[in-house]
């Protein structure tokens, strides 16, 4: 008898999609979507399959072969986030909803402590929106104006900032309504998004131990703010 998963948020059926040996994504056209995990098909098949015959290999300059998992996994996993994230964009979720579940995800997946949306307003400001991480009482009314802050900084400039220790830096902006005392942030990555020149956001990532950000991390940070930047574009329409 086929196993039929009902939407929590509309009740329709939904539709079952395996994604990979270890995880399904349940969808319903709504736009809510959920993953659980699985059993490996292989292991069904073949009780003598093993993970490790299929790991893929990398020769590198010096012509060493070596496992490749840890790569292809972290590739996974962000490719499974943006598809949620991606999902939450286009939702019909309110904007603040939205806003807050896409900065934990994206926090979850950089393994940041905290992650932060600043969204540009009508009274030329950068305001917070949403926020893993601070507290959510300051949600609405930590702002920045454009060239304060690290993030206004970054603003100004039309380019991401990177920022080592930021004890360091004299741009640094302490909002006491965010309680960002009980974290101690080191490193700071502030990501601008801009609309065909104009102003629109900016996506924050915050550490509390001194952190380097790999390329694939930095292009995983574009994209999540490309998308927050659709979410907030076709909620203005």
């Amino acid at each position: 008898m086929e196993s039929i998963t009902r939407c929590r948020k509309c009740g329709k059926k939904m539709v079952n999609q395996r994604v990979d040996d270890h995880k399904i994504k349940i969808s319903c056209s709504c736009g809510y979507i959920e993953y659980k995990d699985a059993s490996a098909a292989s292991k069904s098949i073949n009780p003598h399959f093993s993970a490790g015959s299929l790991m893929p290999l990398v020769m590198d300059e010096e012509g060493k072969i070596f496992f490749q998992e840890e790569v292809v996994d972290r590739e996974r996993k962000e490719i499974i986030t943006l598809e949620e994230i991606s999902m939450l964009a286009s939702s019909d979720y309110d904007l603040e909803e939205v806003l807050k579940k896409m900065a934990e995800k994206a926090a979850l997946r950089l393994g940041v402590d905290v992650c932060s949306i600043y969204l540009w307003e009508d009274d030329n400001h950068l305001v917070l929106r949403g926020t893993y991480g601070l507290s959510q009482q300051a949600v609405g009314k930590a702002k920045l104006e454009p060239g304060e802050g690290i993030t206004g900084s970054a603003l100004e400039a039309k380019k991401p900032i990177l920022v080592a220790d930021i004890s360091t830096d004299k741009r640094y902006r302490f909002f006491p309504e965010t309680k960002e005392e009980q974290y101690k942030i080191k490193t700071m990555y502030s990501y601008p998004f801009f609309s065909g020149g104009v102003p629109f956001g900016a996506l924050n990532a915050q550490t509390v131990v001194t952190r380097e950000f790999t390329e694939d991390e930095l292009g995983f940070v574009a994209v999540v703010a490309n998308l927050i930047l659709g979410a907030v574009k076709m909620r203005k329409r």
